[in-house]
Protein backbone atom coordinates (compact mmCIF):
# COMPACT_ATOMS: atom_id res chain seq x y z
CA UNK A 1 0.00 0.00 0.00
CA UNK A 2 1.42 3.17 -0.72
CA UNK A 3 1.46 5.52 1.60
CA UNK A 4 0.90 9.54 1.43
CA UNK A 5 3.13 12.09 2.22
CA UNK A 6 2.56 14.98 4.35
CA UNK A 7 1.71 17.19 1.76
CA UNK A 8 -0.83 14.62 0.77
CA UNK A 9 -2.27 14.09 3.98
CA UNK A 10 -3.07 17.69 4.59
CA UNK A 11 -4.47 18.02 0.76
CA UNK A 12 -6.56 14.99 1.24
CA UNK A 13 -8.40 15.91 5.13
CA UNK A 14 -8.62 19.63 3.85
CA UNK A 15 -10.64 18.34 1.22
CA UNK A 16 -12.87 16.18 3.55
CA UNK A 17 -13.48 19.45 6.26
CA UNK A 18 -13.95 21.74 3.37
CA UNK A 19 -17.52 21.71 3.68
CA UNK A 20 -17.72 20.83 7.60
CA UNK A 21 -14.82 23.45 8.77
CA UNK A 22 -13.94 27.05 8.68
CA UNK A 23 -10.39 26.50 8.63
CA UNK A 24 -10.09 23.02 6.50
CA UNK A 25 -6.20 23.24 5.99
CA UNK A 26 -5.31 24.50 9.20
CA UNK A 27 -7.84 21.26 11.39
CA UNK A 28 -5.74 19.09 8.86
CA UNK A 29 -2.11 20.07 9.79
CA UNK A 30 -2.84 20.73 13.16
CA UNK A 31 -4.43 16.65 13.46
CA UNK A 32 -1.34 15.92 11.33
CA UNK A 33 1.27 17.54 13.82
CA UNK A 34 -0.60 15.87 16.92
CA UNK A 35 -0.62 12.43 14.70
CA UNK A 36 3.38 13.00 14.17
CA UNK A 37 4.44 14.76 17.25
CA UNK A 38 5.98 17.44 15.75
CA UNK A 39 6.31 21.02 15.90
CA UNK A 40 4.36 23.15 12.57
CA UNK A 41 7.80 24.05 11.15
CA UNK A 42 8.61 20.33 10.35
CA UNK A 43 5.82 20.75 7.69
CA UNK A 44 8.11 23.16 5.77
CA UNK A 45 11.17 20.96 5.91
CA UNK A 46 9.59 17.80 5.66
CA UNK A 47 6.50 17.57 3.56
CA UNK A 48 7.55 15.48 1.09
CA UNK A 49 8.54 12.26 4.23
CA UNK A 50 5.75 9.69 3.98
CA UNK A 51 3.54 8.82 7.00
CA UNK A 52 4.11 5.02 8.51
CA UNK A 53 1.25 2.74 8.38
CA UNK A 54 0.16 3.52 11.63
CA UNK A 55 0.66 7.25 11.70
CA UNK A 56 -1.97 7.15 8.52
CA UNK A 57 -4.37 5.12 10.20
CA UNK A 58 -4.22 7.63 13.84
CA UNK A 59 -4.68 10.58 11.31
CA UNK A 60 -7.63 8.44 9.20
CA UNK A 61 -9.15 8.13 12.90
CA UNK A 62 -9.00 11.86 13.83
CA UNK A 63 -10.14 12.66 10.54
CA UNK A 64 -13.71 10.78 10.99
CA UNK A 65 -13.57 12.57 14.02
CA UNK A 66 -13.68 16.03 12.67
CA UNK A 67 -15.74 14.86 10.25
CA UNK A 68 -18.54 14.10 12.64
CA UNK A 69 -17.71 17.91 13.96
CA UNK A 70 -15.88 16.81 16.87
CA UNK A 71 -13.50 19.93 18.15
CA UNK A 72 -10.00 20.10 17.20
CA UNK A 73 -8.47 20.64 20.76
CA UNK A 74 -11.08 17.73 21.97
CA UNK A 75 -9.08 15.76 19.42
CA UNK A 76 -5.52 16.23 20.29
CA UNK A 77 -6.44 17.05 24.19
CA UNK A 78 -4.60 20.66 23.96
CA UNK A 79 -5.11 23.88 22.43
CA UNK A 80 -2.61 27.43 22.44
CA UNK A 81 -4.37 30.08 24.48
CA UNK A 82 -2.16 33.40 25.30
CA UNK A 83 1.04 31.53 24.00
CA UNK A 84 0.91 28.57 26.23
CA UNK A 85 -0.31 24.78 26.01
CA UNK A 86 -3.51 24.22 27.89
CA UNK A 87 -4.75 20.96 28.35
CA UNK A 88 -8.90 20.54 27.28
CA UNK A 89 -11.88 18.53 27.20
CA UNK A 90 -15.37 18.00 27.25
CA UNK A 91 -15.79 19.20 31.01
CA UNK A 92 -15.59 23.10 30.18
CA UNK A 93 -15.01 25.78 27.31
CA UNK A 94 -12.17 25.59 24.51
CA UNK A 95 -10.25 29.01 25.36
CA UNK A 96 -10.73 31.41 22.54
CA UNK A 97 -8.45 33.76 21.09
CA UNK A 98 -11.18 36.68 21.59
CA UNK A 99 -10.67 35.72 25.49
CA UNK A 100 -7.09 37.21 24.79
CA UNK A 101 -8.49 40.27 25.37
CA UNK A 102 -9.38 39.99 29.04
CA UNK A 103 -5.71 39.44 29.21
CA UNK A 104 -4.26 41.86 27.40
CA UNK A 105 -6.72 44.54 28.88
CA UNK A 106 -5.41 43.47 32.71
CA UNK A 107 -1.90 43.45 31.97
CA UNK A 108 -2.16 46.98 29.81
CA UNK A 109 -4.02 48.06 33.33
CA UNK A 110 -0.58 49.08 34.91
CA UNK A 111 -1.34 47.60 38.50
CA UNK A 112 1.25 47.24 40.53
CA UNK A 113 3.91 43.93 40.84
CA UNK A 114 1.74 42.91 43.97
CA UNK A 115 -2.28 42.25 43.25
CA UNK A 116 -5.35 39.96 44.42
CA UNK A 117 -7.07 39.19 41.75
CA UNK A 118 -10.08 36.71 41.18
CA UNK A 119 -11.24 34.70 37.98
CA UNK A 120 -14.63 33.89 38.21
CA UNK A 121 -15.30 30.56 36.29
CA UNK A 122 -11.95 29.61 34.87
CA UNK A 123 -12.68 26.44 33.32
CA UNK A 124 -9.15 25.63 32.15
CA UNK A 125 -7.64 28.13 33.94
CA UNK A 126 -6.70 30.04 30.40
CA UNK A 127 -7.25 33.25 31.97
CA UNK A 128 -5.61 33.48 35.63
CA UNK A 129 -2.80 30.92 34.68
CA UNK A 130 -2.14 33.56 31.79
CA UNK A 131 -1.93 36.24 34.15
CA UNK A 132 0.29 34.47 36.80
CA UNK A 133 3.08 33.78 33.56
CA UNK A 134 3.13 36.97 32.90
CA UNK A 135 2.50 38.18 36.63
CA UNK A 136 4.72 35.58 38.96
CA UNK A 137 4.13 38.51 42.01
CA UNK A 138 0.12 38.74 41.87
CA UNK A 139 -1.60 36.75 44.45
CA UNK A 140 -4.70 35.23 41.97
CA UNK A 141 -7.28 33.00 42.66
CA UNK A 142 -9.64 30.82 40.37
CA UNK A 143 -12.67 29.31 41.06
CA UNK A 144 -15.19 27.18 38.93
CA UNK A 145 -18.60 25.44 39.82
CA UNK A 146 -17.53 22.31 37.97
CA UNK A 147 -15.14 19.64 39.82
CA UNK A 148 -13.92 18.45 36.76
CA UNK A 149 -13.28 21.90 35.60
CA UNK A 150 -11.32 22.12 38.43
CA UNK A 151 -9.56 19.53 38.23
CA UNK A 152 -8.57 20.12 34.39
CA UNK A 153 -7.34 23.69 35.64
CA UNK A 154 -5.10 22.44 38.41
CA UNK A 155 -3.59 19.37 35.44
CA UNK A 156 -2.90 22.82 33.78
CA UNK A 157 -1.28 24.77 36.43
CA UNK A 158 1.09 21.74 37.32
CA UNK A 159 1.73 21.26 33.87
CA UNK A 160 2.80 25.23 33.57
CA UNK A 161 4.38 25.20 37.21
CA UNK A 162 2.51 28.13 38.35
CA UNK A 163 2.13 26.76 41.83
CA UNK A 164 1.13 30.19 43.53
CA UNK A 165 -2.39 30.22 41.62
CA UNK A 166 -5.05 28.72 44.42
CA UNK A 167 -7.91 27.60 42.29
CA UNK A 168 -10.98 26.71 44.31
CA UNK A 169 -14.36 25.22 43.63
CA UNK A 170 -17.52 26.79 44.65
CA UNK A 171 -20.08 28.95 43.24
CA UNK A 172 -19.49 32.37 42.04
CA UNK A 173 -17.89 34.31 45.25
CA UNK A 174 -19.02 31.56 47.70
CA UNK A 175 -15.08 30.40 47.88
CA UNK A 176 -13.47 33.58 48.92
CA UNK A 177 -16.47 35.48 50.56
CA UNK A 178 -14.28 35.69 54.16
CA UNK A 179 -10.72 36.55 52.05
CA UNK A 180 -9.40 40.04 51.65
CA UNK A 181 -11.11 42.51 48.75
CA UNK A 182 -9.58 41.96 45.62
CA UNK A 183 -8.07 44.69 42.73
CA UNK A 184 -9.62 43.39 40.23
CA UNK A 185 -12.15 40.92 39.35
CA UNK A 186 -12.15 38.89 36.10
CA UNK A 187 -14.83 36.62 34.50
CA UNK A 188 -16.15 34.90 30.90
CA UNK A 189 -18.93 33.47 32.66
CA UNK A 190 -22.07 31.76 30.76
CA UNK A 191 -23.88 34.76 28.50
CA UNK A 192 -25.66 32.47 25.76
CA UNK A 193 -29.08 32.71 25.54
CA UNK A 194 -30.38 29.43 25.86
CA UNK A 195 -32.80 29.66 22.65
CA UNK A 196 -29.48 30.90 20.15
CA UNK A 197 -29.83 28.70 17.28
CA UNK A 198 -25.91 28.77 17.72
CA UNK A 199 -25.97 26.28 20.43
CA UNK A 200 -26.91 23.61 17.64
CA UNK A 201 -23.50 24.65 15.60
CA UNK A 202 -20.13 24.50 15.11
CA UNK A 203 -17.79 23.54 18.08
CA UNK A 204 -20.30 24.64 21.23
CA UNK A 205 -22.52 21.24 20.11
CA UNK A 206 -19.68 19.40 21.93
CA UNK A 207 -18.96 21.74 25.09
CA UNK A 208 -21.10 21.52 28.30
CA UNK A 209 -24.25 23.71 27.87
CA UNK A 210 -23.75 24.95 32.12
CA UNK A 211 -20.65 26.46 30.49
CA UNK A 212 -22.55 28.36 27.64
CA UNK A 213 -25.99 29.09 28.25
CA UNK A 214 -27.60 31.58 31.40
CA UNK A 215 -31.06 32.47 32.29
CA UNK A 216 -32.44 35.79 31.67
CA UNK A 217 -31.97 35.80 27.91
CA UNK A 218 -27.51 35.43 28.86
CA UNK A 219 -27.46 38.02 31.67
CA UNK A 220 -28.56 36.29 34.56
CA UNK A 221 -24.34 35.11 35.56
CA UNK A 222 -23.33 38.59 34.41
CA UNK A 223 -26.06 40.23 36.22
CA UNK A 224 -24.98 38.31 39.37
CA UNK A 225 -21.21 38.93 39.03
CA UNK A 226 -21.94 42.67 38.79
CA UNK A 227 -24.36 43.07 41.54
CA UNK A 228 -22.42 40.99 44.53
CA UNK A 229 -18.63 41.67 42.91
CA UNK A 230 -18.09 45.04 44.59
CA UNK A 231 -18.75 43.94 47.95
CA UNK A 232 -15.18 41.93 47.01
CA UNK A 233 -13.42 44.52 45.07
CA UNK A 234 -11.27 47.21 46.65
CA UNK A 235 -12.38 50.83 46.56
CA UNK A 236 -11.05 51.96 43.00
CA UNK A 237 -11.13 48.19 42.10
CA UNK A 238 -11.48 46.85 38.47
CA UNK A 239 -14.39 44.60 36.95
CA UNK A 240 -13.34 43.06 33.89
CA UNK A 241 -16.31 40.65 31.91
CA UNK A 242 -16.13 38.95 28.89
CA UNK A 243 -19.90 39.16 27.00
CA UNK A 244 -21.36 38.61 23.57
CA UNK A 245 -20.50 40.40 20.66
CA UNK A 246 -24.55 42.15 21.20
CA UNK A 247 -24.15 42.53 25.01
CA UNK A 248 -22.40 45.32 25.88
CA UNK A 249 -25.38 47.93 26.09
CA UNK A 250 -26.92 45.79 28.58
CA UNK A 251 -23.66 44.97 30.77
CA UNK A 252 -23.14 48.82 31.05
CA UNK A 253 -26.60 49.55 31.98
CA UNK A 254 -25.92 46.76 34.92
CA UNK A 255 -22.88 48.34 35.92
CA UNK A 256 -24.43 51.83 36.15
CA UNK A 257 -27.53 50.51 38.44
CA UNK A 258 -24.68 49.40 40.65
CA UNK A 259 -22.65 52.36 40.91
CA UNK A 260 -19.85 51.43 39.28
CA UNK A 261 -18.11 54.49 37.32
CA UNK A 262 -15.58 54.71 34.61
CA UNK A 263 -17.68 51.82 32.67
CA UNK A 264 -15.89 51.00 28.85
CA UNK A 265 -16.72 48.40 26.17
CA UNK A 266 -13.39 47.22 24.46
CA UNK A 267 -13.33 45.16 21.03
CA UNK A 268 -11.58 41.93 20.55
CA UNK A 269 -9.37 40.87 17.57
CA UNK A 270 -11.98 40.75 15.18
CA UNK A 271 -13.40 44.20 16.06
CA UNK A 272 -16.39 42.78 17.80
CA UNK A 273 -17.51 44.47 21.24
CA UNK A 274 -15.89 41.93 23.72
CA UNK A 275 -15.63 42.61 27.31
CA UNK A 276 -16.71 45.98 29.03
CA UNK A 277 -15.12 47.14 32.41
CA UNK A 278 -15.86 49.07 35.14
CA UNK A 279 -14.06 50.75 38.50
CA UNK A 280 -16.02 50.32 42.06
CA UNK A 281 -15.54 53.92 43.45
Amino acid sequence: MSLPNLAQAIAWASERFDKSSDSPKLDAQVLLLHVIGKPRSYLYGWSDESLTELQYTQFKACVARREKGEPVAHITGTKEFWSLPFFVDSSTLIPRPDTETVVEYVLGLGMPKSIRLLDLGTGTGAIALSLASEQPNWDITAIDYSEDAVSLAKRNQHALDLPHVKILQGSWFEPVMDAPLFDVIVSNPPYIDPIDPHLSQGDVRFEPLSALIAPENGFADLRHIIENGAQYLKSGGVMVLEHGYDQATVIQNFFAQFAYINILTIKDIAGCDRITVATKP
